[in-house]
């Protein structure tokens, strides 16, 4: 509950107009998330921790995967996934709980376009468990996330 405190209290003191929901059941993919929220997949904002000479945080929609490639040349240099103890290492979040800001340390947000085909989204809120319902505008803001086309063609 300690990392969905600290993402409780990140809302409330930025003033975000975005609910905290827990939940019962896990959310720890995006379509457990969606099964739990009853929305279709692709309306969770999933957030990627990528290397790429430093970690990156990729929000892309839960139907959609990270094309490393593309990410790589967008970036010029060769993107990975990072592995569960960098990802608690750069964000101060777990594997399936790692929400789109208030992480422990500044870490640069891409946003795959995907998610702007929807007016809200629903993204980690800090645990397997808990979610973000979140306007896709005010996700922009909040994470000055730079808009991005990376999302693998299917």
């Amino acid at each position: 509950m300690k990392s969905v405190n600290k993402i409780r209290k990140f809302i409330e003191e930025n003033k975000i107009p975005a609910e905290l929901i827990i939940l019962k059941e896990s959310t720890k993919t995006s379509q457990m998330a969606a099964n739990a929220l009853g929305c279709d997949v692709a309306e969770i904002a999933k957030s990627i921790v990528i290397i790429c000479n430093e970690p990156i945080i990729v929000v892309i929609s839960g139907d959609k995967k990270v094309d490393l490639n593309k990410l790589s040349r967008l970036l010029g240099c060769e993107a990975r996934m990072a592995d569960p103890d960098t990802v608690r290492e750069s964000t101060g979040f777990p594997v399936g709980g790692v929400p789109p800001f208030g992480h422990d340390k500044p870490i640069r947000i891409l946003i795959d376009k995907s998610i702007e085909r929807f007016k809200i989204v629903y993204a980690a809120g800090g645990s397997p468990n808990s979610i973000i319902k979140i306007p896709v505008d005010v996700l922009k803001t909040v994470t000055k996330g730079t808009i991005v086309d990376v999302a693998e063609i299917t």
